[in-house]
């Protein structure tokens, strides 16, 4: 009896040694120690609190926080009329021609973030793109997720399309937008040391489905509602409908009184 006692308590010392262990790594494996400070590589996932009456949206006080403090923009200046216009380019659906004209006859310079996959198959597209005066961005080779890599892995996914577009167009590409809007405060300061500013967004809704785009007025109506001072604004450049509105958003945007700057004019 006395045995079968000793072999219980055993068990439960065990128990709670291995609990105990298991709660540190978790702990350890979030934060990565370096000679100043301690780095989180907890994944941030990027989500905005919309709102309808032109003020600027929530956006997450400790995620904007973070990003901020790494170089990283969300928001321009809250007292200044000023759009900022961006589209991420996965691949091409087709409608990026047409948005370049919309672009070019309104007096407008937007920012694509492109994939590898996007430059490989539309070269003349990225090229117009440069040669209009718009900026081309880094949405990386594979579009994966920043957090769950090594830095190791972030630099090719990062540096292989870099110097890929630098070797096609002699273009040094300057602004980053991590794939899924995720990224974690070790995976925006390494992306920092290759020379990237990352963007995020203060504007964005469901208009990457193709099968399912949703209704042109709805949408057109959404958009301009949710107009704001300083707006990092995210279309998808594969959707039907932001195509068809492109224009009317533009001008009527303009006709508030808003006016669309490059990111390289970005102001706090």
């Amino acid at each position: 009896m006395k045995t079968r006692n000793i072999k219980f308590i055993f068990i439960i010392v065990l128990i709670i040694i291995i609990i105990i262990l298991s709660f540190f790594l978790k702990e350890k494996n979030e934060t990565v120690e370096t000679s100043s400070n301690v780095v989180s590589t907890k994944k941030i996932e990027w989500g905005i609190k919309r709102n309808d009456n032109h003020e600027q949206p929530d956006v997450g006080k400790e995620n904007r926080k973070i990003l901020e403090e790494n170089n990283g923009i969300c928001l321009g200046n809250k007292d200044k009329k000023v759009l900022y216009l961006t589209f991420d380019e996965g691949y091409e659906a087709g409608y990026t021609s047409k948005i370049l004209e919309v672009l070019k006859e309104n007096d407008v310079k937007a920012a694509f973030f492109i994939t590898a996959h996007y430059l490989n198959t539309q070269e003349e597209l990225v090229k117009q793109m440069i040669d209009e005066g718009h900026i081309v961005g880094n949405h990386t080779v594979n579009h994966k997720s920043m957090p769950e890599l090594s830095e190791e892995e972030i630099k090719k996914e990062v540096m292989d399309l870099h110097t890929s577009i630098y070797e096609k167009f002699g273009y040094e590409m300057r602004y980053i937008r991590p794939p899924k809007g995720e990224f974690s405060e070790k995976s925006i300061k390494y992306t920092n040391t290759l020379g990237y500013k990352t963007v995020m967004w203060s504007f964005a809704y469901e208009d990457w489905n193709e099968n399912k785009q949703p209704n042109e007025e709805k949408a057109k109506e959404k958009i301009i509602n949710n107009f704001h001072n300083g707006e990092i604004i995210l279309l998808h450049g594969n959707s039907k409908t932001n195509t068809n509105i492109l224009d009317s958003i533009i001008k009527e945007a303009k006709g508030m009184g808003y006016e669309f700057k490059s990111l390289d004019e970005f102001e706090e």
